[in-house]
């Protein structure tokens, strides 16, 4: 059987030779036929540390082993080989009993197969020509041959050993261990949202002056020559003095200054702490990025993740947290949908970098989590559950997994949850599920390394916009804060449903020429639209591309001042409209449109070369196409993500995806499951998630294959027929 779709990914690199030759080039780097600009997309987060990931393929299995009393080097042995026996190879962290140090319990799990850290064989030495001579290896084996050979096992443990030694040693001069991870939220200089304390005033004002250079940049950006924002500053002298007399409550850009800067300081502690890791030991990854819940407003509360990802790729891993009652209470306690949109933001943010599931959950929990939640904010966690998390984080572009916990808290806040293992350290279901797939991994690892999205649809991520949208919440409604939150979650969830491949995309992604890589590129809730941004997409859409944009996308520019939408602006332009304002509909006045009436903003526009899709009832243009150029840009005259973000909006979501895709189609379809898949060059990776009753499904693709197999089981799988467990999921191979 042939192939009979262009796949991308370069041929896979077999010797290390090869590999060191070409500077462990990412798989993928200098091909001819790139269609989904692999290329392009593994350099975005290239350096030396992430090259290492790249060649080595680490795929930890981790869990976190808390020792209860009582339970001594015999209780803790057999700990250990049950992890092995089913399919765990690392721990993500180590809690001691009293009388027991940290070393000690490592030293122990070192002994049986256990890597003691987070990181696996991630944190392995280097393998270089130099150390293959040493162990007078063959440089042209396989990485695979080379990370199973006895020697070089024999090896990197003693490192990983002398490494446990080392840091007893550091402990004993300077009271504590290295720190190798750090939290998004930075609260040094102030809280969340506007907050700053006496030093961090002093600071941001400081970093205004660097940031923009000159006042009259800084006037500029602050829009102070509108009415009504406030005065313009004549020096820095003056806004030392006079900032806070000078500037209007109104002005939402220097709110968003104050969340860029938060933002900013915070990076600058993760690096100061990543770097003193790296000091004491430069082959030990560190880890940044999570105890945040993903569905909270980031930009208002200081935290960019994207700028996290862009420090850690020097240093190591980025990753979330994700615990069931402490992450989920935004999407109203939803969690299979989630889980996918939750792994994807991070994984796409840190684009060609090392992702994964470091902080994860591993059981059931009622009692703990946010204290301000629902009762609802309770869940039932089996083996289907689990599936469900870690094949979504795995086919998001995860590598790895770190589970809190293995063994239960045995007292107190936490006591009995969050655990593979049930309350009296027996072994359950969902742990024999969760090591199976920790076995595939394993055995998958150089092919899951290899293998990348095909999205369809690329999805806008704009912290500047998110931004935005705080800034107006500050004294406007809240509720605007999660506004642009709620509709990624809803034009996610209707490309889900829907089994479109899409990936998240960010400004800096479309600066570095990834916009290619997407045929639709949709915007949701894109109120402060850059114009630099605009000008890329203008010239995407020139090339073929295909640019959605939803309301109340366009209302202001980067710095919140109006975005020209008039007959002579680009944007008129580009969406052949002329948008004159930015209306509601469900108060005073309801508008209807496809037969259904609407609550959420809509627009009074008029069209100058679009075609007229589809009217409001009261006759108006409500979306519109425009040709331009090869591509097309489509104006959507409603909050269409947002109207998405429930579940059950059947009609909302059937329109979204027929004015964002028009002729396009997934390559792939199947009815009754959610489906996501993942291409490498020598077998595509699908991943079947059910949230309903047990059902057999029926897959086809564009795509030929020669082989289906259940990579769990390694039973052969007939996609015609795919039988699937109710409320469960099955990570399916599919040879080429």
């Amino acid at each position: 059987m042939q192939v009979s779709y262009k796949v991308s990914g370069a041929p896979r690199i077999l010797s290390l030779g090869l590999l060191l030759l070409i500077g462990f080039a990412h798989p993928g780097w200098g091909q001819e036929k790139d269609p989904f600009l692999v290329s392009t997309y593994n350099q975005l987060h290239q350096s030396p540390k992430q090259d290492i990931f790249h060649a080595l393929h680490p795929m930890p299995a981790g869990v976190v082993y808390i020792q209860h009393p009582g339970e001594g080097e015999k209780e803790m042995r057999e700990h250990f080989r049950t992890m092995k026996e089913l399919g765990f190879n690392s721990l993500k962290q180590i809690m001691v009993a009293e009388g027991w140090t940290l070393e000690e319990v490592q030293l122990i799990a070192l002994e049986e197969g256990i890597i003691p850290w987070w990181y696996g064989d991630g944190g392995w030495e280097p393998i270089t020509p130099n150390l293959l001579k040493k162990l007078k290896m063959d440089a042209k084996l396989s990485m695979a041959e080379i990370r199973a050979h006895p020697e070089m096992q024999k090896y990197q443990t003693e490192v990983l050993r002398q490494r446990i030694l080392r840091t007893k040693a550091y402990k004993a001069k300077h009271g504590q261990g290295p720190k190798g991870a750090h939290t998004a939220f930075d609260p040094t200089i102030g809280g969340r949202g506007l907050e700053l304390n006496q030093q961090g005033e002093a600071l941001f004002k400081s970093w205004v002056q660097s940031y923009y250079g000159t006042v009259d940049q800084l006037n500029h950006a602050w829009s102070l020559r509108h009415a009504g924002l406030g005065s313009s500053f004549s020096s820095w002298v003056d806004f030392e003095e006079n900032m806070e007399k000078k500037v209007a409550h109104r002005n939402y850009r220097s709110k968003m200054d104050v969340f860029r800067f938060k933002a900013l300081h915070g990076i600058e502690n993760i690096r100061d702490r990543a770097q003193q890791f790296k000091d004491f030991d430069p082959n030990q990854p560190f880890r940044a990025g999570g105890e945040m819940g993903l569905f909270l407003p980031a930009a208002y509360m200081g935290v960019n993740m994207e700028w996290i990802a862009d420090l850690v790729k020097d240093f190591g891993s980025f990753y979330p947290s994700t615990h069931l009652s402490w992450h989920f209470d935004q999407t109203g306690n939803e969690i299979v949908r989630p889980f996918y949109i939750q792994a994807s933001l991070m994984n796409d943010w840190f684009k060609g970098g090392w992702t994964g599931g470091w902080e994860s959950t591993g059981g059931p929990q009622q009692f703990d989590g946010e204290k301000n939640s629902s009762d609802l904010n309770a869940y039932y966690v089996d083996e289907g559950t689990i599936t469900q998390l870690y094949l979504s984080q795995m086919a998001a572009g995860f590598k790895g997994f770190g589970i809190w916990c293995w063994s239960v808290r045995s007292a107190g806040k936490e006591g009995g949850e969050y655990a593979l293992l049930d309350r009296n350290n027996e072994v359950t279901p969902r742990a024999i599920r969760l090591g199976m797939i920790g076995r595939a991994m394993q055995k998958y690892r150089d092919e899951i390394w290899e293998a990348h999205k095909e999205p369809l649809v690329g999805v806008f991520n704009d912290w500047n916009n998110d931004a935005a949208w705080g800034a107006m919440s500050v004294r406007g409604r809240e509720s605007f804060r999660m506004f642009p939150i709620e509709s990624r979650i809803g034009v996610t969830r209707a490309l889900m449903n829907a089994n479109i491949p899409f990936e998240f995309v960010t400004p800096d992604d479309l600066a570095q020429g990834l916009a290619e890589r997407y045929k639709i590129i949709y915007l949701p809730a894109t109120i402060a639209l850059d114009t630099d941004v605009l000008n890329i997409l203008e010239d995407y859409v020139q090339k073929g591309g295909r640019l959605v944009l939803d309301l109340p996308g366009g209302k202001f520019d980067q710095y919140t001042a109006l975005l020209p939408t008039g007959k002579a602006s680009q944007f008129a332009r580009l969406f052949g409209v002329k948008l004159h304002n930015y209306q509601f509909s469900g108060s005073n006045k309801t508008l209807g449109l496809h037969g259904k009436e609407w609550t959420g903003f809509v627009v009074d526009m008029t069209s100058t070369t679009a075609q007229i899709l589809a009217n409001y009832s009261n006759g108006e243009p409500a979306i519109t196409t425009h040709s331009y150029g090869e591509g097309t840009a489509v104006l959507i005259g409603l909050d269409l993500s947002h109207q998405c973000l429930k579940s059950g909006q059947d009609l909302a979501e059937r329109l979204l995806i027929d004015y964002a895709l028009g002729d396009y189609e997934s390559p792939y379809y199947c009815e009754g499951a959610l489906v996501y898949r993942l291409s490498s060059p020598e077998a595509d990776h699908y991943y079947f998630i059910n949230d309903g009753p047990a059902t057999t499904v029926s897959f086809s693709s564009d795509f030929t294959y020669t082989d289906a197999v259940d990579a769990l089981t390694g039973e052969q799988v007939n996609p015609d027929a795919i039988p699937l467990n109710a409320d469960d999921g099955r990570w399916i191979r599919m040879e080429k």
